[in-house]
């Protein structure tokens, strides 16, 4: 989301002006970035596909499908245009769409999806206001998409409303899979614009309470200015050293840092030959 005052976020978050502001970004990225700004890879566990969709100039949109029975999800459809050419090339079914939070770049494709495939449900929580909303969820809910099962979990800070969806990746053989929106990041979180610094930090806990074998998929691409920031403050820590040579090499490269099977938070890649 853009950087604002709180006079500019509630004419962003309140007023149709977020909505104009939200559809001069979405054109000028796809002027920009024709192919989309990174170039990321999907990840496979047996029956099961998540692509990452770069949109905008730094979200991610997540196509993620059920390979047995054809079926998907998406998560917060920023680019409607994006997100329907992916559904298209894998030629799945759409049923869900989990949208984290209200902000335009996480939501603002609700609408032209929803109309296009009619019988989509769209997910989230009803203290966001959160458009084309059909199913409202509690903190802890799960929500079967094919053979895929999600959980939502209530992590106000960002939003009022704020939620992250996470994918039980138990039946595939693999990992559970965190779909954090604007709550974390590769070395980050999100802003604070809707809650107190100990509610943000309430909701933390609950993403690190998964467990470090949980794979990462965020809302941005911020790995490298939160790195660089996490720079200054540890002076002497190798670990954040690797990790920052490792994003910078991505970067240069105009490559996701959304890896191949995703980025676990605490898990560094391995060291370069």
């Amino acid at each position: 989301m853009m950087e604002a005052n709180q006079g500019e976020y509630s004419l962003y978050a309140r007023t149709r002006l977020g909505y104009l502001f939200y559809q001069r970004q979405v054109k000028k990225a796809r002027e920009r970035y024709p192919h989309g700004h990174s170039a990321p890879q999907p990840c496979r566990f047996p029956g099961v596909k998540i692509l990452p969709i770069p949109v905008l100039s730094n979200n991610y949109s997540y196509l993620v499908i059920d390979t047995g029975s054809g079926r998907a999800a998406v998560v917060d459809p920023s680019d409607p245009l994006a997100v329907q050419a992916a559904i298209e090339e894998e030629g799945v079914m759409l049923e869900a769409i989990f949208c984290t939070h209200k902000h335009w770049d996480h939501s603002g494709g609700n609408a032209a999806l929803h109309q296009r495939h009619s019988s989509c449900k769209v997910y989230g929580s009803a203290l966001d206001a959160i458009p084309e909303l059909t199913n409202s969820l509690e903190d802890r809910e799960k929500v079967s998409v094919g053979c895929l099962t999600f959980e939502a979990l209530a992590t106000p800070g960002h939003t009022v409303g704020h939620m992250v969806y996470v994918l039980d990746g138990g039946p595939f053989g693999g990992p559970p899979c965190l779909f954090s929106g604007d709550l974390l990041f590769l070395a980050g979180c999100g802003r604070l614009f809707e809650g107190s610094p100990e509610t943000m930090l309430a909701s933390l806990d609950v993403a690190v309470g998964l467990g470090e074998d949980t794979l990462l998929w965020p809302g941005h691409e911020y790995a490298l200015e939160c790195l660089t920031f996490a720079s200054l403050l540890e002076l002497d820590n190798p670990a954040l050293e690797q990790k920052l040579r490792w994003v910078t090499q991505q970067r240069q490269e105009k490559r996701s840092t959304v890896r191949p099977g995703g980025v676990p938070w605490l898990q560094l890649p391995p060291p370069a030959p």
